[in-house]
């Protein structure tokens, strides 16, 4: 199990993001279309996970689908948006699926996906979520698992030009999260992943440090993305 991607909920444009991020010096794509959800993409790719921009191309469809990932960007846009959720790979994401309901939780079932990309691509995975009602409360990560290797997916990315030289210098080392209670959080999210906490509530997959801080108020959510320089 390792990051994914992470996720900002934005009311933007993918292009727009693009622009923004070039100007910034990031290198970032227009990655495609959620055709069966009605929202749409930018992607930043780094070494290890990548940051998603997601906003609604078309709301008539957005608001009538039966998603989670979906509803929680509608109810966060309410406010404007912002970072919003994490993505883990798994490995057989059918047999993490039985794990995950045998540990009482319950789950969507794993659930097909694909995107069409900006040159008509059409790419495919399977992802679950941990049923959970919308709020402002924290959203537990959504897991993937893409159809093709990774070696394969990234080899891809590099031909395509999504993933360049420059990406491949950084990579995300921490997603911070803002919430309550971090030790009773933290706790609960070790039980979920099967992970070991650490000293300073904070979980540590092969790829990324979740790490969870209390704030004094407001929506629990996903706070902050450190980005560093690979080595």
């Amino acid at each position: 199990m390792k990051l994914d991607h992470v996720v900002y909920f934005t009311n933007k444009e993918p292009l727009k993001i693009v622009v923004e991020q070039q100007a910034s010096g990031r290198h970032a794509v227009v990655g495609g279309r959620h055709e069966q959800w009605g929202t749409y993409n930018a992607l930043l790719y780094t070494k290890n996970a990548y940051i998603e921009w997601l906003s609604v191309e078309k709301m008539e469809i957005a608001q009538q689908v039966d998603h989670p990932l979906t509803k929680l960007l509608l109810h966060d846009l309410e406010r404007g948006g912002g970072w919003g959720t994490i993505c883990l790979s798994v490995d057989n994401i059918e047999k993490f699926n039985g794990e995950v309901e045998n540990k009482g939780f319950r789950t969507s079932g794993v659930l097909d996906a694909e995107r069409r990309t900006a040159d008509g691509q059409l790419r495919k995975w399977k992802m679950l979520f941990v049923d959970q009602s919308v709020s402002n409360e924290l959203p537990y990560p959504f897991f993937i698992e893409w159809e093709e290797t990774e070696e394969t997916r990234l080899e891809k990315l590099r031909k395509d030009g999504t993933l360049n030289s420059d990406n491949e210098q950084l990579e995300i080392t921490e997603c911070v999260f803002s919430v309550d209670d971090p030790l009773s959080v933290t706790a609960e999210w070790a039980i979920l992943l099967s992970q070991k906490v650490g000293n300073t509530d904070d979980i540590a997959l092969p790829n990324v440090v979740l790490k969870f801080v209390e704030h004094d108020g407001g929506k629990n959510r996903l706070m902050d993305v450190v980005i560093g320089q690979t080595d």
